[in-house]
């Protein structure tokens, strides 16, 4: 039984647009998702902790700003680890330009909304 090559050529154009297009982007400043994943990664190699979550994102003047939740000290019971929010600032190519922690809690510790922090 002889095999044929069933591709529509429409197709296969298609696939060539589609990565010419991928190509034609890497010039372009990066997505939102690759800024998120630049930023946990970028952080986790200068600190040595996983970011487990990133809490606030938004995209300033200088570029990107970002609240990642770590891990910095694990504890059993879990609820009892220690985490940290790190305030983490991109420039608008997604190149981390600083980073500072912000606070310090146990992970089973909702925030207080009262004032004075009870």
């Amino acid at each position: 039984m002889a095999m044929t090559n069933t591709q529509n050529p429409s197709d296969s154009q298609d696939s060539r647009n589609s990565r010419n297009a991928e190509e034609s982007t890497a010039d372009d400043r990066p997505s939102p998702m690759q800024v998120l994943r630049q930023a946990r990664t970028q952080l986790a190699e200068l600190t040595g902790m996983a970011a487990e979550t990133v809490s606030s994102f938004e995209q300033t003047e200088d570029g990107w700003s970002l609240e990642v939740e770590v891990l910095e000290l694990a504890r059993v019971p879990d609820t009892m680890s220690l985490m940290a929010s790190y305030q983490v600032d991109l420039d608008p190519d997604g190149q981390l330009t600083g980073y500072r922690r912000v606070r310090r809690y146990e992970r089973g510790r909702a925030d207080s909304h009262r004032p004075g922090g009870r």
